[in-house]
């Protein structure tokens, strides 16, 4: 898939969330598999710029290209503003948030709220893509209700101002994340316009991929909450959608030195004591469904120190290898 002057190593797109898509997540996706990560949505509020938040979201040490950083707002100057600043701080793409659900972004009629007022998605659009020479994407959702969907009607706008790919979460700003996603509108996207639309919603599995891909045509995917301490969902869905063949999720030893590299890059980000409390929702992703996950979690979840935290993940993931081995204890 290509966007702009980029052409992605694969089709599969890391969905920006609040909270989770920092730094070392990305670079963790885009290692096992993802051909972009978008970064947490940036205010497009220029007073919001200096605090030590902004600083680290617009921290792209490292990052593989290009580098894609969402904006959300509701004022087409304010927009174009950040645009221009982010690009001025690294960043190769621009992608423009009008999907996310969260009241205090639609609250602000930003977001989701967006979509209903179409001449205002027209003026932002058109004033972002001017402000910037870079490729400029798009995140939406399928409506604002399921009484008022007018996806297609948007994606029209983003082709006549410039928007070079699109991504479609199957769901409208009513629904938030309740039920299941539809890719019928996703569907009809595809066929009225000629960028690339990235399907997005309810894909948790290589097989979900293929038949997402197969019902809307879609030129990618986007994955989120589906990711969340299972990075290797790209590679899985990579390898299925190349080959036909399913791939063995990571064994324990694997997935405990993954965790390891992950919590070491989050504590360098933020620091040792803000890091490890960044990293326990990462360490409860990463543990569900896994044998004795809730003691494991109950003590990790009460450490201070990172150094600890980091023994704790390793005794852990340790103790569950040997015991998915039994044949080399026999031996």
């Amino acid at each position: 898939m290509r966007i702009g002057s980029y052409s992605l190593a694969s089709a599969l797109v890391v969905a920006p969330m609040a909270g989770v898509t920092d730094r070392p997540f990305r670079q963790l996706c885009r290692r096992l598999g993802a051909g972009l990560a978008v970064s947490e949505m940036v205010a497009s509020d220029a007073r919001l710029r200096d605090t030590a938040q902004s600083r680290r979201r617009r921290d792209h040490t490292g990052e593989s290209e290009p580098r894609s950083v969402q904006i959300v707002g509701a004022v087409p100057e304010q927009m174009a503003d950040a645009a221009r600043f982010n690009v001025d701080h690294g960043a190769q793409l621009i992608d423009v948030n009008m999907g996310c659900p969260a009241k205090k972004v639609c609250n602000n009629h930003a977001g989701s709220a967006l979509l209903g007022d179409e001449s205002l998605v027209s003026r932002i659009l058109a004033a972002v893509t001017a402000a910037v020479d870079v490729p400029v994407t798009l995140k939406i959702r399928t409506g604002l209700d399921p009484q008022r969907k007018n996806g297609v009607s948007i994606a029209r706008i983003a082709v006549d101002n410039g928007i070079a790919a699109i991504a479609v979460h199957g769901r409208t700003r009513a629904c938030a994340f309740r039920g299941s996603a539809e890719h019928d509108t996703v569907a009809a996207i595809k066929a009225a316009v000629q960028i690339p639309v990235i399907a997005n919603g309810d894909v948790r599995t290589p097989q979900e991929a293929k038949r997402v891909l197969s019902r809307t045509r879609a030129d990618g995917l986007m994955i989120g909450r589906a990711a969340q301490g299972n990075p290797w969902i790209f590679r899985e869905i990579d390898h299925f959608l190349r080959t036909g063949e399913v791939l063995d999720p990571p064994g324990p030893a694997e997935v405990g030195a993954t965790l390891v590299e992950h919590l070491r890059a989050i504590h360098a980000l933020y620091g040792p004591y803000l890091g490890v409390r960044v990293a326990r929702k990462h360490l409860s992703w990463y543990c569900r469904g896994r044998p004795g996950a809730a003691a494991f979690w109950q003590r990790v979840n009460r450490v201070e120190c990172a150094a600890e935290q980091l023994a704790l993940v390793r005794d852990y993931f340790d103790a569950l290898a040997q015991t998915s081995r039994p044949w080399e204890r026999a031996a």
